[in-house]
């Protein structure tokens, strides 16, 4: 009897171990799905805010990386805002170290006759975002001329625009990204649009 019983519970055991084994490889198979979906919309984005391919690429990974370490065991239905506020804070660090960068290389080649201390810092980093004036034109095909009006927008912007009209997140979805008010998303997100309507003019979305 103790035999059939301790058969049982081995029996019971092993079954055990290959369901949570079989939950594990569908897991990781959704995961790889997921950053299979979002690793082109992700470079775009980052590419956008650097203007860089090389830095684009890293950041993509990184926030890939971050995002199976940490947070692969939470709900699927989680890992889109999980990772763009992931994808969001690495273009942030990119812009915080290219400011202090960019800080000592202007720094070392001001002429004898500019006033350092009128220097601006923010005024010789290159400002990047992704905004757009309609929400279809992000959802289909950016032309090339879309994507140089929104390259040229500021950060805080182009991360507004890109997060509601091309990824569809709510104000509140965003303002919990971007780390800020949903107030501000939305004073950066009307910006992005009346700026870009501004740079296109009558562009609508056609290249003729």
């Amino acid at each position: 009897m103790m035999e059939t019983t301790a058969l049982v519970t081995g029996h019971n055991g092993q079954l055990e171990h290959e369901t949570q084994r079989e939950s594990a490889l569908t897991s990781t198979a959704k995961m790889n799905n997921f950053l299979r979906g979002v690793e082109h919309r992700a470079f775009v984005i980052a590419r956008l805010a650097t203007q860089d391919n090389e830095e684009s690429l890293d950041i993509v990974q990184d926030a890939m990386f971050k995002l199976v370490q940490k947070y692969s065991a939470h709900p699927e239905t989680e890992w889109g805002a999980l990772f763009h506020a992931i994808l969001h804070s690495r273009i942030n660090d990119w812009h915080r170290r290219q400011k202090v960068r960019n800080r000592w290389r202007v720094f070392f080649f001001l002429s004898d006759n500019e006033d350092d201390e009128a220097y601006k810092p923010e005024e010789h980093v290159a400002q990047t975002q992704f905004p757009e004036p309609e929400e279809q034109a992000l959802q289909a095909e950016m032309s090339e001329i879309m994507l140089a009006a929104i390259g040229v927008l500021p950060l805080r912007q182009q991360q507004a625009l890109l997060l509601r009209a091309w990824e569809g997140y709510d104000i509140a979805e965003t303002a919990k990204i971007m780390k800020c008010s949903e107030g501000s998303v939305k004073t950066h997100y009307s910006r992005a649009i009346h700026s870009l309507r501004g740079k296109l003019g009558g562009y609508n979305g056609n290249d003729n």
